[in-house]
């Protein structure tokens, strides 16, 4: 039975996983993948296939050492699979992987979709792409676009690290147990516009997406007011005009440039 508190609804129907397995860039023999909520290994099996090598992680302990158990009871049916045990906020994904180049496939508990992404962000140099199942509002939230009422810090954030699309639509029906609500799976392919806005090194990505949350903070709001805290309003008018924005813009109508652009001229 699923831990509801830990969100688990697994993927059950092979019909909706050949389906997500079909959207993925499954390529080279020894290409690594990280899989994020292994569960039961529904998936895992089919992303391990042509020597592909997946580490499975599962923050069920039970999940995990059944899973585990599964591995080492018929290795040629789970070839090249590492079950980790573990929460994956707690996990270091670089060292998991050797270091080397890897792809992450995850089944993600809807309530903590958000920091697992950060965290992933966080080995973005090493990472090729991402692909998620997660909750289809916040799948809407990470492919917006500047002018649409989902359009976010999520979005930039997503955006600034990847080009993110939504490849499949999931009904409950493709789990068990349903969830409530409709699910998406998202491809992200690494990099995003991180590179072409010419911000580097973790300090200063770390300052540019304080400054786009600092920005949304309260999106009624007109973008000059939630900007007062960090600079006079000659600066910001002075800003603003340099990077072409209106004065009465609000936080969701801008373009990851032109915040990089108000970034430079009133934070770095």
């Amino acid at each position: 039975m699923a831990r509801q508190r830990m969100g688990q609804h697994f993927l059950r129907d092979l019909g909706w996983r050949k389906r997500i397995l079909a959207t993925l860039p499954l390529s080279a023999r020894g290409e690594t993948w990280i899989e994020i909520g292994a569960g039961h290994g529904e998936m895992t099996a089919l992303l391990a296939g042509a020597g592909r090598r997946v580490i499975a992680i599962e923050g069920d302990a039970r999940l995990a050492e059944g899973l585990r158990e599964s591995v080492a009871g018929d290795a040629a049916a789970w070839p090249g699979v590492e079950v980790v045990s573990g929460d994956v906020l707690q996990q270091d994904l670089a060292k998991l992987a050797g270091g080397g180049r890897f792809r992450v496939y995850g089944n993600l508990p809807y309530y903590i979709t958000s920091p697992i992404l950060h965290r992933l962000f966080g080995w973005a140099d090493l990472i090729d792409s991402i692909h998620i199942v997660i909750q289809l509002e916040v799948a809407e939230r990470i492919v917006a676009q500047p002018g649409r009422r989902e359009y976010g810090y999520l979005s930039v954030a997503c955006q600034f690290y990847a080009e993110p699309k939504i490849a499949l639509r999931l009904p409950p029906g493709a789990f068990r147990p349903p969830p409530k609500v409709e699910s998406a799976l998202v491809g992200m392919i690494l990099p995003g516009e991180r590179g072409r806005l010419g911000i580097r090194g973790a300090e200063e990505e770390k300052g540019f997406l304080e400054f786009v949350q600092r920005c949304f903070t309260q999106k009624r709001k007109t973008l000059r007011n939630n900007l007062r805290a960090v600079a006079s309003e000659e600066r910001i008018r002075s800003a603003f005009v340099a990077v072409g924005v209106k004065s009465d813009v609000r936080a969701e109508q801008l373009t990851l440039g032109e915040f990089a652009g108000l970034f430079r001229r009133l934070i770095d």
